[in-house]
């Protein structure tokens, strides 16, 4: 039986490209004895598509690669859910890297990243953004050349590298080139990629929708000459499709969280997603915890969901109206303690929902570069005694719900992005769908200089969006919005304090958002 198993398994192997070592085939033969005989070879099939979704060195299959195969096909048709809502450690997200050799993104191995990093990490933040730019625009239809040339076809477009033009000695027409918008000396504007950098020319530029920011990539359309790239037109990088993405990444873990398998595989997480449509995430920013007020509308708020506890409660900072000098953390940690005396009156809440704190930009913490950790725990501990259902993130914060992936960033991104444009879009009633698109296309949460939103050098991947999560929340300070950008849904839930206690309420079943207000009675 188990020299028949082991003869099958290298057969159906061989059959897509693959050989089995013999340890491998052995261990899988083992696994196969349970199961009836007629059924080994749909397991089989299995097993091998969840190998062709590795990243795979080479076509000859370890025993080690068989486990984790076997592990995300045992993951994919187990039938117990677990908790469908899993909060993701962002210091601990995978980082994807380009293989050059293999065309693709890959899972890098985890390593102990130091915050402090050197002069190479920095270079290596730009090089990283600008790889996953270019990849997203060179697979775009516009920039693929087409396999048989056609007068008929729509017109493709072909990116050159700065290099190319800093090496042409006539006037070159028609070029497009993706680089780093920057200012390098005063009152001059220039392009940067990885192999040089242009001076522009603006003066007859046509810019498409977005927030040109400093630091953001542009797509540039125009003609070089003299050492001057004259720009006629200036737009976004492309977005890409996140089903596209994940199909070129394979059914590996990129987003983070328990398990090796990427939770859009697993139909049982699908499925619950779709049958709980009671779901439901309560979003609020500015939560004021010394203000009166906002403590009385809290109190309304958590009593109007007790009935309907909805599966959590997003509460994003400044958790204090105002910086309150060396005692802003004792009087935070007495301000979480009345915050859990309103909680505990409502004990259907602490049973069913869960209870998630970003921290906001004015909040106590090492320092204002991002990642930020959570709140320390000497000012939490005390609160999560009492609320054991409460769970303090870092800011951006990573939710996985079955399926659906979600992030949140407590930062008033849009606002910075706004006061660093160096093109301001005319239509100004529409600025979430500028902001929006700005972030999507660039795949990451805050495209700006490095002096105006510190990162760490190192983690700069913990801010990526590639592939684009299904949630974006940016909480801003500005007015609240909700859009759709790539099939991603953006919402800002604005400042609660400020805008007459507005929040907003995410059902993932529908993924539709509702704007909600606690109205002042009469």
């Amino acid at each position: 039986m188990s020299f028949e198993a082991k003869k099958r398994i290298t057969e159906i192997f061989k059959l897509h490209g693959l050989s089995v070592r013999s340890e491998g085939a052995k261990y899988f033969s083992e696994l196969l004895k349970p199961i009836p005989e007629d059924e080994h070879d749909a397991w089989i099939e299995k097993v091998i598509d969840a190998v062709q979704k590795l990243p795979l060195a080479s076509t000859i299959i370890s025993q080690d690669v068989l486990q984790q195969a076997v592990e995300n096909v045992s993951a994919a048709e187990s039938d117990d859910t677990g908790d469908l809502l899993q909060v993701i450690d962002v210091f601990k997200a995978p980082k994807l890297v380009y293989h050059q050799e293999r065309k693709k993104f890959m899972v890098a191995p985890q390593t102990q990243t130091s915050l402090h990093g050197n002069a190479d990490n920095k270079t290596a933040l730009f090089i990283e953004r600008y790889t996953r730019v270019y990849q997203r625009t060179v697979n775009h239809d516009l920039f693929r050349p087409p396999a048989i040339l056609d007068s008929q076809e729509e017109k493709k477009f072909g990116l050159v590298k700065i290099e190319y033009l800093l090496g042409a000695s006539s006037r070159l027409e028609n070029v497009v080139v993706l680089g780093l918008f920057t200012q390098l000396t005063e009152g001059q504007h220039h392009l940067e990629d990885d192999t040089g950098i242009l001076n522009l020319d603006l003066s007859n530029t046509k810019f498409h929708t977005g927030l040109f920011t400093f630091n953001c990539f542009v797509l540039a359309e125009g003609w070089f000459e003299d050492s001057i790239f004259h720009v006629n037109a200036m737009g976004m990088p492309p977005p890409e499709a996140a089903d596209t993405t994940r199909a070129m990444l394979g059914n590996v873990n990129y987003f983070g969280g328990e398990g090796t398998v990427c939770a859009k595989s697993v139909e049982r997480l699908r499925e619950a997603e779709l049958e709980n449509n009671e779901a439901m995430f309560v979003i609020i920013s500015d939560v004021w915890l010394d203000s009166i007020k906002v403590r009385e509308k809290l109190e309304v708020l958590f009593t109007g969901y007790a009935d309907f506890p909805p599966t959590a409660f997003i509460l994003c900072g400044n958790f204090l109206s105002a910086p309150h000098g060396p005692q802003q953390a004792a009087d935070l940690k007495a301000a979480f303690a009345s915050l859990a005396d309103i909680i505990a009156e409502n004990p259907s809440l602490i049973e069913k929902s869960n209870f998630i704190f970003v921290p906001g930009p004015n909040d106590p913490g090492l320092t204002n570069i991002f990642p930020r950790p959570p709140l320390p725990k000497f000012i939490t501990s005390d609160f999560e005694k009492r609320i054991p259902c409460a769970e303090f993130v870092s800011n951006p914060c990573r939710l996985l719900y079955c399926t659906q992936e979600i992030v949140i960033f407590r930062e008033n991104i849009m606002t910075k992005m706004c006061r660093n444009c160096f093109y301001f879009p005319n239509n100004t009633d529409d600025i979430p769908f500028h902001f929006s698109k700005t972030i999507v296309n660039q795949a990451h949460l805050a495209p700006l200089p490095l002096h105006i939103v510190p990162v760490y050098w190192g983690l700069d991947h913990c801010l990526a969006l590639h592939p684009t999560p299904d949630v974006i929340v940016t909480a801003d300070k500005g007015d609240p919005f909700n859009t759709t950008m790539n099939k991603a849904t953006f919402m800002n839930p604005g400042s609660f304090a400020k805008t007459d206690f507005s929040f907003m309420v995410y059902y993932p079943s529908s993924r539709q958002v509702e704007a909600s207000q606690i109205e002042e009675k009469d």
